[in-house]
């Protein structure tokens, strides 16, 4: 196909003349890496309160996960509307308008995040009750909500740069930033849990901490910015950015807030129906909330992928380079197929084994925990098509079709699902509306991308 109306900065770019193989390395492993890592943030906790505290301690966990979403939703919010529109003004050749675009995403990340940490201290006790907490795990949810929240401002902040720093063409800081914060929180859970016999509380240090180094790392970065240079003026807050920065943010952000729904959701359906099982209230809260950090990993593997295609397609979407943006896409569609149908495997042969990871419960926590994996994760394998289609669609400036692949698994399909199911099959109900709506949402994006890129043929 040929390049229409090229610039000659365009050209010069790597965005524009590397081989996309290179470049889909270059910028999705470190984003692979940074997500992997920023889940560590639950997964270590998650391991070590399993340990040290027991099974409700796991099943507190899961009740104060909104919050986090809810955070991260923020932060990619801003970080990748921030990024995706910055991307695509550097391939249009309009430099001064990338970085007050850049400056005011970063205003807003900074101001949000003491907004909802402030906001979550207010509100803390319905809050809890709300997301489904038990009377037993309510003592524990609220101690560690209570501490974590002071981090807000800092996770906010150190996830929606990391963002910005990538699309500057510094993956690898981008990267750093997040793992610095992650392994310096491993490090301290099992010291404030064990050792200074913290608990529950130990664990929510740790991560608060962990989360200040980061954000402390971005804050370096901002002040020697590549492709141009972040001026005070630059920072202060704009409506019209503003606006352009959420719109090409909302797919990412919904996509994250519909998690939390979702999740508040299920927290309350599988109380009230495991309440009327042979597992009882706790073991299902239990369970789900290790489930649910497990498979933060592989949606990091897929997310970060996502991110990592954002740079290589908005800057060629804007030069008019549409082969590259094709070509960027079907490959990292491959990739992800491949990682999905290996951790599918590992989830149908080995769900016991994984579970085991994270503390000791009941022959009924771990018959249900299997059952669990082995049903609602069974679409494993194409669960990297939605958040990849959603993504690109941003990162080429059609934020609608972005939001409806974004809405589409877990509001359109998947809460419907969980809440009507369960009527009809109990618990198991929950099980099943899964995967029924993981293959709705992945056969609606495939639908949707190959439109847009027939769409290019004409052009």
């Amino acid at each position: 196909m040929k390049m229409i109306n090229q610039k000659p900065d365009s050209m010069q770019n790597p965005l524009a003349t590397e081989k996309v193989g290179k470049l889909l390395i270059k910028f999705a492993v470190p984003a692979v890496m940074s997500f992997l890592v920023n889940a560590l943030y639950n997964i270590v906790d998650q391991i070590f309160i399993g340990q040290g505290v027991g099974m409700l301690g796991n099943a507190a966990t899961n009740v104060a996960f909104p919050l986090t979403t809810i955070c991260t939703a923020t932060a990619l919010l801003l970080g990748v509307g921030s990024a995706s529109n910055f991307n695509l003004e550097m391939g249009a050749g309009r430099k001064e308008e990338a970085g007050k675009i850049a400056g005011c995403g970063i205003s807003l990340m900074a101001v949000s995040g003491i907004l909802i940490a402030v906001l979550t201290g207010l509100f803390l006790t319905p809050l809890m009750k709300a997301f489904g907490a038990t009377e037993q795990v309510f003592p524990l949810a609220a101690t560690y909500t209570g501490i974590t929240l002071f981090g807000f401002p800092f996770v906010i902040f150190s996830t929606g740069c990391s963002q910005l720093i990538r699309a500057d063409g510094s993956p690898t800081y981008s990267m750093i930033c997040i793992m610095s914060g992650a392994i310096l929180n491993t490090i301290l859970d099992p010291i404030f849990i064990f050792v200074f016999n913290m608990g529950i509380a130990g664990a929510a240090l740790a991560t608060v901490i962990g989360q200040i180094l980061s954000a402390l790392l971005a804050i370096r970065y901002l002040f020697r910015f590549k492709a141009c240079k972040l001026t005070p003026k630059c920072l202060k807050p704009s409506w019209y950015y503003a606006k352009k920065i959420t719109a090409l943010g909302s797919a990412a952000c919904f996509n994250q807030l519909t998690m939390t729904v979702v999740q508040i959701a299920m927290n309350n359906v599988l109380t009230y129906y495991g309440a009327r099982s042979l597992y009882g209230s706790d073991i299902p809260l239990a369970c789900v909330g290790v489930i649910s950090k497990v498979n933060i990993i592989l949606i990091g593997f897929f997310v970060g992928i996502a991110q990592g295609c954002q740079p290589i397609c908005g800057f060629n979407y804007g030069a008019k380079n549409y082969s590259r943006v094709k070509e960027t896409y079907q490959k990292a569609s491959i990739t992800t197929l491949v990682i999905g149908i290996a951790v599918f495997i590992c989830f149908q042969l080995f769900p016991r084994q994984i579970i085991s990871i994270f503390g000791k419960g009941s022959e009924e926590y771990f018959l249900f925990g299997e059952r669990y994996f082995r049903i609602f994760m069974f679409m494993t394998f194409a669960n990297g098509i939605q958040p990849l289609t959603s993504n690109f669609f941003t990162s080429i400036g059609k934020a609608r079709h972005g939001m409806l692949i974004s809405l589409t698994r877990q509001i359109i399909f998947l809460l419907p699902f969980i809440l009507i199911f369960p009527i009809f099959m109990g618990i198991d109900g929950v099980m099943y509306a899964g995967p029924i709506a993981d293959g709705i949402s992945a056969l609606l994006a495939i639908i949707l991308v190959v439109g847009e890129i027939r769409k290019w043929n004409t052009i």
